[in-house]
């Protein structure tokens, strides 16, 4: 029998109360040995209310020590202004003693985890083999190419289906969501960083209580703190959706939207003012065997893999894998089609094709991107517009939108395509596990690569677990695998 228990509720940045549930899952009827044999998870929720109202509420029986835990588990690992500054200067600036990292990867992980380090003390070095790059005939970053729409795990191109993986994203996401409302809702900021909150649309193709796995996952947004959300099938005809495609549900809700060629030019720009040192360098190797190199040539105390699909060779990791995927970039001025303000997509598990869905987003720069494909193993950047796959995509857009028919293309940049950074067990956060050396010590590296599309949508939730896995490999802790670490989500044993 599982019985849902509320143990406590406290505060989330002043506005977003935090409701915290105990699930006991418990095989006897009897409730009498409360203190015997039970394995009790604790599931955290944002959001105003519990997000199944008609579980009835009542059990209170936790002892005051879980009422600390909770405590504990209620606090958020990053608030902007708090613990992060969008200001050049570092918030808590380094002394000479404090410890130095070594960030490898200068993609949106690299940055963001750099930035976090730097307002809590850290010196920070920061190397990549390339940065973002802005003109048309160039390649640009995966972090650039991505449509960095903030969403709530598992993300519209699929391919998340690892569960320690999404239990940690649904808490990652939810961190970067208030963070990037911040930045947006200073109007200074917003425009400095290319970040706006817009209205993200989903379409069903069913009604979604025929659907236990997106029913769950919008029970699931409805109680994560997000704002603007809003379920009915009125969207279809107030967003201009053809109903002859066969949406019959959708629900919508604001959403960060980055601009990501402004965003990763103002990233940059702010880790430089709070002091990281920036070099232009390619490593090689499985860096359990060059880090004690990189460490002294470095002057440092831990070192950070955050360098995507590198992970196959910077981690020794054979799970990893590109998921190809291919935008068209469209006029959205309003003078071809009545422009799109609001995210319109049908994501990869409403289709049921794990390669092509739907997916239209509004830059903040009168662009629509236009997509979408996921294309796993595939890595070679040969598409174009005259692609099949990519011709298919405009097609099934077109069908799901029709003013689309109408649409030009942007001719300084029409066409983007890159390589989401996937990997088998989804997004891996944590220590390096091997140990090195005869002596066996555990190793001073930290991961965080593997997020497919989801790198902006997980950024500062990624960049506080590294910020801890650090301070835990400076204490020469242990490492722990992923389904033993987290910030929120705790499993104890009565």
């Amino acid at each position: 029998m599982t019985i849902c228990a509320m143990v406590s509720s406290c505060s989330y940045q002043k506005t977003h109360p935090v409701h915290l549930f105990v699930l006991v899952l418990y095989k006897r009827t009897s409730l009498r040995p409360l203190t015997k044999g039970l394995s009790f998870t604790f599931v955290h929720f944002y959001g105003q209310n519990p997000p199944y109202p008609s579980v009835p509420w009542t059990f209170s029986f936790i002892s005051r020590s879980f009422d600390n835990m909770a405590h504990h588990m209620c606090t958020p690992p990053l608030v902007m202004w708090r613990d992060l500054s969008p200001y050049g200067a570092a918030l808590h600036p380094p002394g000479h003693s404090s410890p130095r990292v070594l960030v490898i990867g200068g993609g949106v992980t690299g940055l963001i985890t750099s930035w976090v380090l730097l307002d809590h003390g850290y010196h920070v070095t920061i190397i990549s083999q390339s940065w973002a790059s802005y003109h048309p005939n160039q390649q640009r970053l995966t972090s650039q190419i991505a449509g960095a729409l903030w969403e709530f795990p598992p993300a519209v191109c699929g391919k998340h289906t690892d569960l320690d993986s999404l239990t940690h994203s649904k808490i990652w996401c939810m961190v970067a969501y208030h963070i990037w409302d911040a930045i947006a809702s200073d109007p200074q900021l917003s425009d400095a960083a290319g970040v706006r909150m817009r209205p993200s649309d989903f379409y069903f193709l069913r009604p979604i209580e025929e659907d236990a796995a997106q029913l769950s996952k919008m029970q699931e947004i409805m109680a994560s703190g997000v704002r603007g959300f809003h379920r009915g099938a009125d969207l279809i005809k107030k967003r201009n959706v053809d109903s002859s495609f066969g949406v019959v549900d959708a629900y919508e809700h604001l959403a960060p939207v980055i601009d990501t060629d402004r965003c990763m030019a103002w990233l940059m720009k702010l880790v430089q003012a709070k002091g990281a040192v920036m070099i232009t360098e390619t490593v090689s190797g499985d860096l359990l065997h060059i880090e004690d190199e990189l460490r002294v040539r470095y002057d440092a105390d831990a070192i950070v893999n955050a360098t995507g699909i590198a992970g196959t060779e910077l981690a020794d990791d054979n799970t990893c894998y590109p998921l190809r995927g291919a935008l068209l970039r469209v006029v959205n001025d309003g003078r071809h089609f009545p422009k799109v303000d609001a995210a319109l997509t049908i994501s990869a598990d409403v289709t049921h094709d794990s390669s092509e869905f739907i997916f239209l987003l509004p830059r903040n720069d009168n662009i629509l991107l236009v997509g979408g494909i996921a294309q796993p193993g595939q890595w070679d950047l040969d598409l174009t517009v005259d692609s099949p796959e990519v011709k298919r995509m405009r097609k099934r857009c077109e069908e799901f939108y029709p003013p689309l028919k109408n649409a030009k293309l942007d001719e300084e940049y029409p066409f983007a395509q890159g390589l989401r950074p996937a990997r088998g067990r989804n997004v891996r956060v944590e220590r390096e596990l091997r140990y090195r050396g005869p002596a066996e010590k555990s190793s001073m590296v930290v991961h965080s690569y593997g997020h497919g599309g989801s790198g902006w949508s997980f950024s500062f939730g990624c960049a506080a677990d590294v910020m801890a896995l650090i301070k835990e490999a400076i204490l020469e802790e242990r490492s722990k695998t992923m389904d033993m670490i987290g910030n929120f989500t705790i499993k104890a044993r009565l």
